[in-house]
């Protein structure tokens, strides 16, 4: 993968923009296991077992995946303490709990619009 640098032009923002900064890490975060894993996290630090147990479904790899892109991308903190075996913690990261306000939101539109949606999609197939 190519990594995209920021230049401080604006389309490194535009997400509407094929070759943007910000459609990459838009691509990279509105996943639903980024988007699970950083509702899970909260405002608590958790190791990797807490994690995977809280976000139901989700496979080792995807979890391993998807905590990689966070902590490149600084939206999650990995600390390894010293000891035997070694402890794992993950943590968000300032820019980490900022977006878990947006996610917050999304997950309380989607509890307001489930009923519409449910009631949306029977009357599609019917």
């Amino acid at each position: 993968m190519v990594t995209k640098q920021f230049s401080g032009l604006p389309e490194d923002a535009d997400v509407t923009r094929a070759d943007s900064l910000a459609r990459e890490i838009f691509s990279d975060v509105a996943n639903k296991w980024a988007l699970l894993i950083i509702e899970c996290l909260g405002e608590s630090t958790l190791r990797f077992s807490a994690l995977r147990d809280g976000v139901e479904g989700i496979s080792h790899k995807m979890l391993t995946q998807n905590l990689r892109m966070l902590e490149r991308n600084g939206l999650v903190q990995r600390t390894v303490h010293p000891t035997v075996p070694p402890r794992v913690e993950y943590a968000l990261t300032e820019p980490g709990l900022a977006l878990r306000v947006t996610i917050d939101g999304l997950c309380g539109w989607t509890r307001q619009y489930l009923g519409d949606i449910e009631d949306s999609r029977r009357r599609f197939t019917s």
